[in-house]
């Protein structure tokens, strides 16, 4: 077999999987559940009674729900498909660890992208932004693909429990919001707070859109893109040898 025949057969083994994954999983409670609800009663909990200026807001809004639903379906499918017995049937077909891993990350990212461009498409009706179309269209497409990356490593822990890792992940995407300068702004965060921001994916996104919507950026925006894109090489990395490892002492 050809250097050509296995490129084909991989990316035919990803973009199978992305499709198995999105034909089981859009619709689980789950997925509904902390991709669209959290991220909307989150919204209302801290509009509802404050003097809000959404059109100064909008920008995080949009990046927290971009951060919700893109990395609300990896969580799920490893261990749901553990759960179930049929991962061990899909490690069975011609494919790899790699493929499997892109496939879950393209799913949650065209989950991720799909709600992010409803959300702001609502959003223009109603705020008049002069946008940057080209930095808000490479801003989604790498915040969605570092997003979903960050989801599929929270899947690789050894538990078949879907519910374990849901609250697992929720203990770790929680915090990113709040240090990631979408409640406050990260102009005004100063000292160890503005070091906590710089971890958090988030935050790059957050000053991406910024920069999209309303021309102010507080970080240099090739630094923000080189962020996320190195965010994204890590959790691939990891979620890699996570699920290697756990392959080799049968979890």
């Amino acid at each position: 077999m050809g250097i050509r025949d296995i490129n084909i057969q991989f990316f035919r083994g990803v973009v199978v999987t992305t499709e198995k994954n999105i034909r089981i999983y859009y619709t689980k409670a789950p997925v509904m559940i902390f991709g669209l609800l959290f991220p909307l009663f989150m919204f209302l909990s801290f509009y509802l009674g404050r003097k809000v200026d959404l059109y100064f807001f909008f920008p995080g809004l949009l990046a927290m729900s971009l951060f919700f639903t893109a990395s609300s379906v990896g969580p799920l499918i490893t261990p749901w498909e553990k759960q179930a017995g049929t991962y061990e049937r899909l490690l069975s077909f011609p494919v790899s660890i790699n493929t499997i891993i892109l496939g879950d990350i393209l799913a949650g990212m065209i989950f991720g992208i799909i709600v992010n461009i409803i959300v702001l498409v609502i959003g223009l009706l109603f705020f008049n932004y002069s946008i940057n179309i080209l930095f808000l269209f490479f801003g989604i497409l790498l915040a969605s693909f570092c997003f979903s990356s960050l989801g599929v490593l929270l899947a690789s822990p050894s538990a078949s429990s879907p519910s374990h890792i849901m609250m697992f992940s929720s203990l770790i995407r929680f915090p990113l919001i709040f240090i990631s300068g979408i409640f406050i702004p990260l102009g005004n965060l100063q000292g160890i707070a503005r070091g906590l921001s710089y971890l958090s994916p988030i935050t790059y996104l957050v000053d991406i859109f910024n920069f999209g919507f309303k021309g102010e950026s507080d970080i240099s925006l090739i630094v923000d893109f080189i962020a996320l894109f190195m965010f994204s090489v890590i959790f691939i990395f990891l979620s890699n040898w996570f699920h290697k490892r756990n392959l080799m002492k049968g979890l």
